[in-house]
């Protein structure tokens, strides 16, 4: 797994809040930044493709350990 440069601990929260605080995290960064999501929320893996997708944003990886989900994000351009 690739070294993020941003952490981002969203278990226990429920959708929106696991992609808002991820977009948080990457808002004010450079471009090429990497950031990890942890979460537990069943709906997080949708919720950060449609980030992705719409934001620019390359998912670089996605897993899951148990009942936590964790996805490493770099920063896309826009």
């Amino acid at each position: 797994m690739e070294r993020p440069d941003i952490e981002v601990d969203a278990r226990g929260l429920w959708c929106p809040l696991p992609v808002l605080r991820l977009a948080r995290a990457l808002s004010g960064k450079a471009v090429g930044s990497v950031a990890r999501l942890s979460a537990t929320d069943p709906a997080v893996g949708e919720d950060v493709a449609v980030f992705c997708r719409e934001g620019g944003h390359e998912l670089v990886e996605s897993r899951r350990d148990a009942d936590v989900f964790t996805f490493l994000v770099r920063k896309g351009p826009t």
